[in-house]
């Protein structure tokens, strides 16, 4: 049997019949809706809104919100799932723009007030309205602490002066879940606010020009005098620096399933190549350092599945650990890189030319290794994790 993105998954005693007919719901959904068209968005630079409602009505949207406001229930088993088919279609700015709202929209249903919720989860839910999530600043990326975006109390509002970058989703946004100073320095000082993107004083523009995620709108955003009711706190007051951490644990277990999966894409598409591919006389594959090539990459996959499964484990039982969620992340950007490395070695001159899934991956190292938390700051965040 050849090595494919299937046969290279490792057994997980986890799934059962539940998390299966979920994989093949998601399968037919991708492979009908998606997969046909991926490559056209992602030189097109946009995915149609036209997705939005559709991936709703599978369940995509609403896996793992409550069901009042039209998600429904998940684990982490179904949360993997979700990140590797869409991987599989070697598109990351489609999965980064479609899935925004799982970055953007937890801090409204975990801290948000209950009218906040009502408001905003069932359009996004549905696929009729967009949340992103407002960190990154032009000056500052990593260091949240000390952001610099500002929101002054003016009686019952707050006036918010400053800006966001790198807000993925933020050309299309009707909300942004969004840190601001309300407070001293530090991060006792950060608040969340919901911020409308209809108010006045916000304005954005586009950020097309990137080495990968072209699918992916990508947006600065500016906030000029804008006047937010305080009623849009997520959370308490200069307590939105727990928010943006405990927000931070998902974000990056989902990009390291992701970014395993991608891994695995790059695999299967260089045993493919690797067993049709003729060279001196023989397929590519019979020679042997093609073959150990490929060895190692495996190797490296199952042991990043195993790691992942892990937190996954640690999650369900409710004992995430951030260190090593950290680490995780770290360990799944390099297995991506040196996949996306070794599979475009074994393609040569085909893996080079746009068109093929390698390629498309291998833009998408960089975004992955940074964002979310660079591979850094992540061991750094995991050796004081540990008393360092």
């Amino acid at each position: 049997m050849s090595l494919t993105f299937d046969s290279a998954r490792i057994p997980n005693p986890h799934l059962t019949e539940d998390h299966l007919a979920w994989r093949d719901a998601l399968r037919r959904f991708i492979d009908k809706e998606v997969m046909p068209y991926a490559e056209e968005w992602d030189e097109a630079g946009h995915i149609p809104i036209e997705l939005w409602p559709k991936a709703a009505e599978v369940g995509l949207l609403g896996a793992g919100y409550p069901e009042q406001y039209g998600g429904m229930e998940t684990d982490s088993w179904h949360n993997w799932i979700i990140n590797e088919e869409l991987s599989r279609v070697g598109v990351g700015g489609l999965s980064a723009s479609l899935m925004v709202h799982g970055i953007g929209l937890p801090p409204v249903i975990n801290w948000g007030t209950e009218e906040m919720k009502a408001e905003i989860a069932p359009p996004v839910l549905r696929g009729e309205s967009w949340i992103s999530l407002g960190i990154t600043e032009p000056g500052g990326g990593s260091d949240v602490a000390n952001l610099r975006t500002t929101a002054v109390r003016d009686g019952d509002h707050f006036i918010v002066n400053g800006s966001k970058t790198y807000i993925t989703g933020g050309m299309r946004a009707n909300y942004v879940s969004t840190a601001v100073r309300t407070g001293g320095e530090g991060a006792t000082g950060v608040s969340m606010l919901l911020i409308p993107t209809d108010a006045q004083g916000f304005s954005r523009t586009p950020l097309d020009k990137k080495m990968g995620w072209w699918a992916s709108d990508t947006a600065t955003l500016y906030f000029d005098k804008l006047r937010v009711p305080v009623s849009n706190l997520i959370g308490q007051e200069n307590q939105g620096f727990k928010v943006i951490m405990t927000n931070f644990n998902a974000e990056r277990m989902g990009m390291a399933a992701a970014m395993e999966a991608y891994g695995r894409v790059c695999m299967e598409e260089a045993v493919a190549w690797a067993t049709e591919r003729q060279t001196f006389g023989k397929r590519l594959a019979d020679h042997q350092v093609i073959r150990h090539k490929i060895a190692t990459m495996k190797q490296k996959l199952n042991a990043t599945q195993a790691y992942i499964r892990m937190c996954y484990e640690a999650i369900e039982a409710g004992e995430p650990n951030a260190g090593d969620i950290a680490l995780l992340k770290v360990q799944a950007s390099e297995v991506m890189e040196f996949c996306a490395r070794e599979a475009m070695q074994i393609l040569g001159g085909v893996g080079y030319m746009r068109g093929n899934r390698v390629e498309r991956i291998y833009r998408e190292v960089r975004v992955n290794a940074i964002g979310g938390g660079s591979e850094e700051i992540m061991r750094d965040l995991a050796s004081r994790q540990y008393g360092l």
